[in-house]
């Protein structure tokens, strides 16, 4: 089993982070995606958390759409199968999800901007589980932008306190069997709107990546390795320096007549934080393409609303 972009030990951080930064900035920088293995997720709990999950999609939509909350635009809970569209796409996704976020004291002032976690009643054992991969979701992730802040030369505590309290979603997904004359894909071509995503369950064969010469490459990988790539979010703060790809999940697959799963954790920054392009990024050579700053979750808002989340 082969991909196109670095397989990196985790383990190598604690011991050269100068050379981790490296190599995972140049493998952003050709690829936007990088393999990341030796990581502290606990591979027993992604099991039992993908199993618990897919006991809850098994259950009749009667019961799933229960979990179902339009007006909260898919952040917590339940989004059906063809809902979620690509941006400038014309066939929703053939596939439905669960949203975990992060959890807040009802006074705390960003609870505005993020809801309750709802809990499935069904399953009652799911939630402590499912928040429990969150925080170390959540962890892996601010360590990678550490990473990625001392690859662009700013200090390694960059993205520290533009994270510590971000509106960042792990979402358990489930793609079901796909008929013959099914339209779409499980997941058309897209790029995501966050700083970077942190992905497991890609070790199935579908999901591809677009490469700078226009061809897509198969994104297949061992079973204990995370998948990382850059975001929308992060490639405007970059002014393109790294660069969001494209990607897909395609109905093709050898294995799309059964069920895949995987969970996807969505680094988002604080609601709050405004998306300014970095000055180390622009030059003469490279003048900023983003000149007005936008506020995070304005920038969030826009992009659910292309892909009709809201």
């Amino acid at each position: 089993m082969s991909t196109p972009f670095k397989i990196l030990s985790f383990q190598e951080k604690q011991k050269d982070k100068l050379n981790f930064s490296k190599e995972l900035g140049e493998s952003f920088k050709q690829w936007g995606f990088a393999g990341i293995k030796d990581h502290n997720i606990d591979k027993d709990l992604v099991r039992d958390v993908i199993s618990l999950f897919s006991e809850f999609f098994s259950l009749s939509p009667e019961i799933k759409d229960n979990y179902y909350k339009p007006d909260l635009g898919g952040s917590r809970g339940y989004t059906p199968i063809k809902i979620e569209t690509p941006k400038g796409g014309e066939n929703p996704d053939i596939k439905e999800f669960w949203h975990v976020g992060r959890s807040l004291n009802q006074d705390d002032p960003y609870k505005k901007w993020m809801h309750d976690n709802l809990i499935i009643k069904e399953i009652p054992e799911l939630s402590k589980k499912a928040n429990n991969l969150y925080t170390q979701f959540d962890n892996l992730g601010r360590e990678l932008l550490e990473s990625i802040a001392i690859y662009l030369n700013l200090e390694d505590s960059y993205f520290s306190n533009v994270v510590n309290k971000g509106n960042s979603v792990m979402r358990a997904i489930h793609y079901p069997p796909i008929k013959k004359d099914e339209i779409g894909e499980r997941a058309g071509a897209h790029e995501d709107i966050n700083l970077i995503t942190l992905l497991i369950g890609g070790h199935k064969s579908g999901l591809e990546i677009l490469t700078q010469n226009g061809e897509w490459k198969d994104a297949t990988v061992e079973e204990d390795v995370i998948i990382c790539n850059i975001g929308d979010m992060l490639q405007r703060l970059t002014n393109n320096y790294l660069c969001s790809t494209t990607h897909r999940v395609s109905a093709s697959s050898l294995q799309s007549d059964s069920s895949r799963y995987s969970i996807p954790f969505f680094v988002h920054p604080n609601p709050d934080w405004m998306i300014t392009t970095l000055p180390s990024c622009c030059d003469e050579e490279r003048p900023n393409l983003y000149r007005e700053s936008i506020l995070a979750e304005d920038y969030l808002q826009e992009r659910l609303k292309e892909i009709k989340l809201i």
